[in-house]
């Protein structure tokens, strides 16, 4: 089987896994034990009996289940979202996902590439000097980091960051591109609109929105940095055990050449799933650090709309979030396949 065979495989594999998601959202919501309409009137108490009646026929709740679970099915997967019914009322769910999804995916993509570039490398460097005092200092730095609690570190590093010039000697504010509305808020990601390489070709505005993220990027990525660090340090050393890497040390292979073309590329397989699976995790889980960093994205907008039983809202999102996370699987499927053309070609 080639590669472009299997991913379209994979592909086709999670059209099952998304009716089912989607469909356990539906039985959840609507034939679960809280009436979404009854659970609207009392979110507002301006609401009647009539706007009541109003609401469940709006829902489709006069229908037969079997009717209401087709057209809300369909209405889905056609990307019809609704509109919203006590967060941004009226508004539609498509647009406040398409307003709202891009500053979650920059935080996560920023605390993603955070944990990957200080928390893989941290966790090779203990594992190919292991038992040394190197090891010990990355991995319990590694440990303390992991164990810090994300809303205190949010907290800490918003003080330290508002207080910055005293204690550091410059201003985060002014520090290299200046912040109008300070370290909290939202990112400026209007000047991609249209136009994605604005990224690239408008390298100013691209510094002013990564400066922005960074400090949430910080805290959400911290347990995932420990996390790797710590697979990391083990799978290098499971590795540099196996037989293939004593063969090639008996060849008169050099040590780099060892640790670059045997351990570190074999060591990688086994962080893909950790990586992508807290991919997901960093994404959905974002409402502390949004809610403290002031971040309108997908994740205090789920938050809202649940806190507020705005539950046809939360229907909408969570297929937002299952299509994110089937994105991220497949994604992950990929990355196996460039790191070891051997994995999941025959028998898939």
């Amino acid at each position: 089987m080639n590669r472009l065979k299997y991913i379209v495989k994979r592909v086709l594999m999670s059209v099952p896994v998304l009716w089912l998601g989607t469909s356990m959202t539906w039985f959840i919501i609507y034939q679960g034990p809280v009436d979404p309409a009854a659970n609207l009137l009392s979110g507002n108490e301006r609401l009647t009996e009539a706007k009541y009646e109003a609401a469940r026929t709006e829902l489709g709740l006069d229908q037969p289940p079997v009717q209401h679970y087709v057209d809300w099915m369909w209405n889905l997967f056609t990307l019809d979202l609704g509109q919203t019914w006590l967060v941004y009322t009226g508004s539609n769910v498509g647009a406040l996902v398409l307003d709202f999804l891009p500053r979650t995916v920059w935080l996560g993509f920023w605390s993603v590439l955070i944990a990957i570039c200080i928390g893989v490398p941290l966790g090779f460097y203990a594992g190919i000097r292991s038992n040394t005092v190197a090891d010990y200092i990355a991995s319990v730095s590694g440990i303390v980091w992991r164990a810090m609690p994300n809303f205190w570190l949010a907290v800490i590093l918003l003080a330290l960051l508002v207080g910055s010039e005293p204690l550091f000697g410059f201003d985060w504010d002014t520090f290299l591109v200046d912040l109008p509305s300070g370290v909290t808020g939202n990112p400026g990601l209007s000047y991609m609109a249209g136009d994605p390489l604005a990224l690239f070709t408008q390298p100013g505005e691209t510094l002013a929105a990564i400066k922005k993220i960074l400090p949430a990027a910080l805290v959400l990525g911290s347990a995932s940095m420990g996390n790797e660090m710590r697979i990391g340090r083990t799978a290098v050393l499971e590795t540099k055990n196996e037989q293939y890497v004593d063969f090639a040390r008996a060849r008169g292979v050099s040590g780099r050449a060892i640790v670059w073309k045997h351990v570190f590329r074999n060591a990688l397989v086994p962080l893909v799933p950790v990586i992508t699976t807290e991919a997901f995790l960093l994404i959905g889980g974002s409402v502390l650090v949004e809610s403290v960093f002031g971040i309108n994205g997908m994740g205090k907008l789920f938050f809202d709309a649940a806190i507020q039983g705005d539950l046809p809202l939360v229907g909408s999102l969570m297929f937002v979030f299952i299509v994110l996370m089937l994105v991220i699987n497949i994604a992950q499927d990929i990355l196996y396949t460039l790191i070891d053309p051997r994995v999941g070609y025959d028998g898939a």
